[in-house]
């Protein structure tokens, strides 16, 4: 029971640092914006596929190497924030005066539009013997003009596929019980993915209490227009947090991927609102309330699959959040503030 209980800890702890990563996205925007950024999740899922296909240029040998993993990380997060910036300055700026629930249904919308309408149709030259060692890409592979190489296509399409190894899986501990019948396993992305999500936790607490630009952040949260009164430049301080916010789900979607070993273009959908509950559930609009709800909310899945109802997992979760909103409506460490009419 035991060594059962800590792989499931184990377990918890891996999926909860990912949800805080996209669940700080959501907490950020709403704490500038008072507003929801629904298409957060989809932003996650864009910047897996980039993931992907800069994973498929370098080649898997390339690919699964220090640089090329970081490669892969940064591209990914550094494409998805400029997804963030082109969101804010042409669906929520014009907006920004408006209802919130005009900006509701537009970040539904863009949401729609990221889930269904992607697809990503790049045409790329490798060398044929990559082509055909390739793992976990939707192929169309023709000759190109030089008999030598092959034009292939990456076709997302609906259909699930292999995310490609960018991290090759080592056992780093294995400790099995007397009996040899329990274990416990700990795998060398399982501490990669927790050491790198805890590190952006931990530069993104430093950008916001430590830094110039975190305090222009928490004034224009505090009241927008008296920020801009005292010459804060309420944009640019609105669209970095998009763009920081849509990094870091970026970043998550990598590890994500890592993870599950899957990709396809509803995943954004399935795994924003899972941090979108975990955001709420610890209070949103703060931090630290992000980083607990997804903890909170990774041990609670993990609580589910313990005891063998592993298809409830989704119902419990959401099941919890309704309990913590009928107990504290403003999350565990949120603050009710009336609002004004």
């Amino acid at each position: 029971m035991l060594y059962d209980l800590a792989q499931h800890l184990i377990n918890a702890v891996a999926s909860g640092t990912i949800y805080a990563l996209v669940a700080l996205g959501y907490t950020m925007v709403y704490g500038v914006l008072k507003l929801i950024n629904f298409a957060h999740g989809d932003v996650m899922m864009v910047g897996v596929y980039v993931g992907y296909a800069v994973a498929f240029l370098l080649g898997r040998q390339a690919a699964s190497s220090f640089l090329g993993f970081m490669a892969v990380f940064l591209v990914a997060m550094l494409a998805c924030a400029v997804l963030g910036f082109i969101i804010e300055r042409f669906a929520y700026r014009p907006l920004r005066e408006k209802s919130r629930l005009t900006a509701l249904i537009t970040a539904i919308g863009i949401s729609f539009a990221l889930s269904y309408g992607f697809q990503l149709d790049v045409t790329l030259t490798k060398a044929r013997d990559e082509v055909t060692q390739a793992e976990g890409y939707r192929l169309t592979s023709t000759p190109c003009a030089t008999g030598d190489e092959h034009c292939v296509t990456i076709l997302p399409g609906a259909a699930a596929r292999r995310f490609p190894t960018i991290i090759e899986s080592v056992e780093w501990v294995n400790i099995a019980s007397a009996d040899g019948l329990n274990e416990v396993r700990l795998l060398n992305w399982q501490v990669m993915s927790f050491l790198i999500a805890v590190g952006l936790m931990v530069a993104l607490q430093v950008l916001v209490f430590r830094t110039r630009f975190g305090k222009a952040m928490r004034a224009v949260s505090h009241d927008h227009r008296t920020a801009a009164l005292l010459g804060i430049p309420v944009d640019t301080v609105i669209a970095g947090t998009f763009m920081l916010g849509s990094a870091l789900a970026a970043g998550a979607g990598i590890l994500y991927a890592i993870k599950d070993k899957q990709v396809q273009p509803l995943m954004g959908m399935y795994v924003g609102l899972k941090a979108f509950v975990a955001a709420v559930i610890g209070g949103i609009g703060n931090l630290k309330g992000a980083v607990t709800g997804a903890l909170l909310l990774g041990l609670c899945e993990e609580g589910v699959v313990w005891f063998g109802s592993s298809s409830w997992r989704d119902a419990v979760a959401f099941g919890f959040l309704i309990i913590v909103l009928l107990v504290r409506p403003e999350g565990l460490f949120g603050r009710y503030v009336p609002e004004k009419v």
